[in-house]
C-alpha cells in the first residue's frame, strides 16, 4: 500500500498515465495528475479517483519547460511537504521517416519525452535526497530498445530515458532512492486504436503472446515498483510487452 505517499504522474490525464494515476490512488497515494494540453481531462481523472475514495489534484505544467517544472515541484512540496513517487510518463510522437523528419519534429519529441524527465528529476532530486527515500519510474518503450522505422525521434528519446534511468539510479542509490524504467510494447490506447487495422494486425503478429497489452498491465508494474515491493530494485528496465523484446 502507498498510504501517506504523494505521487506525481506526468502526462496523467489520458491513456497509460491515467491508468497509472488511478492505480496509485487505489493503493492509497495522493496523486498529482500533471497535464499540459487539457485541464478538463485531468480534472476527469481527479473526479474518477475521488469517486473511488482516493485523493488527487490536477497540476498544469509543460514538462519540457525547465523553469515551469521547478515551479510545479516547488509548489507541490510546499502544499504536501513531500513527494515520494515520480512517474515520468509525459510523451508525444511526431512520426516520420528520417529523410523527411523536420528539426522541429525531432526537437519537440526529445524536449518532452527525454528532457521533460530530466527536468522533473533535476528539480525533485534535492527533495528526495533530503527525505532519504523515493521512487522514480520512467516510462520508456520497446521502441527505445528495438528501434522502430519512422520513429527515429521517439526511439531516441525512449532509449535516452533508459540511459538516464541507469545513471540517476547510480547517483541516488546511496540515499535509498530507487530509479527504474518500464518499457511498454504495443498497448491498446487511443493512439494505437487510431492505427490502420492492417497495421494493428501486423503489429500483433510480432508479439509472442499474440495480443496487445492494456494500460492496466503497465500501471500495475508501476505500482509494484512504487511500493515496498520495489525497495530493492533499482537501475532496471521492465519490458511489459508480451515478449516483443525477447
Amino acid at each position: 500500500m502507498l498510504t501517506d505517499k504523494v505521487a506525481l504522474v506526468t502526462g496523467g490525464s489520458r491513456g497509460i498515465g491515467r491508468a497509472i494515476a488511478c492505480t496509485l490512488a487505489r493503493e492509497g497515494a495522493f496523486v498529482l495528475v500533471n497535464y499540459n494540453g487539457s485541464k478538463e481531462r485531468a480534472l476527469e481523472v481527479v473526479e474518477q479517483i475521488e469517486k473511488e475514495g482516493g485523493k488527487a489534484e490536477a497540476v498544469g505544467c509543460n514538462v519540457s519547460d525547465f523553469e515551469a517544472c521547478g515551479k510545479m515541484i516547488e509548489e507541490a512540496v510546499a502544499r504536501h511537504s513531500h513527494i515520494d513517487i515520480l512517474v515520468n510518463n509525459a510523451g508525444v510522437t511526431r512520426d516520420g521517416l528520417i529523410m523527411r523528419m523536420s528539426e522541429t519534429d525531432y526537437d519537440q519529441v526529445l524536449d518532452t519525452n527525454l528532457k521533460g524527465a530530466f527536468n522533473t528529476i533535476r528539480h525533485l532530486s534535492r527533495q528526495l535526497l533530503k527525505q532519504k527515500s523515493g521512487k522514480i519510474i520512467n516510462i520508456s518503450s520497446a521502441s527505445g530498445i528495438l528501434g522502430n522505422a519512422g520513429q527515429a525521434n521517439y526511439s531516441a528519446s525512449k532509449a535516452g530515458l533508459i540511459g538516464l534511468t541507469k545513471s540517476v539510479a547510480r547517483e541516488l542509490a546511496s540515499r535509498g532512492i530507487c530509479v527504474n524504467a518500464v518499457a511498454p510494447g504495443f498497448v491498446d490506447t487511443e493512439m494505437t486504436r487510431a492505427m490502420p487495422e492492417k497495421v494493428r494486425e501486423d503489429a500483433v503478429k510480432t508479439i509472442p503472446l499474440g495480443r496487445m497489452g492494456n494500460v492496466e498491465d503497465i500501471a500495475q508494474t508501476v505500482a509494484f515498483l512504487a511500493g515496498k515491493t520495489g525497495d530493492y530494485i533499482t537501475g532496471q528496465v521492465f519490458c511489459v510487452d508480451g515478449g516483443l523484446c525477447i
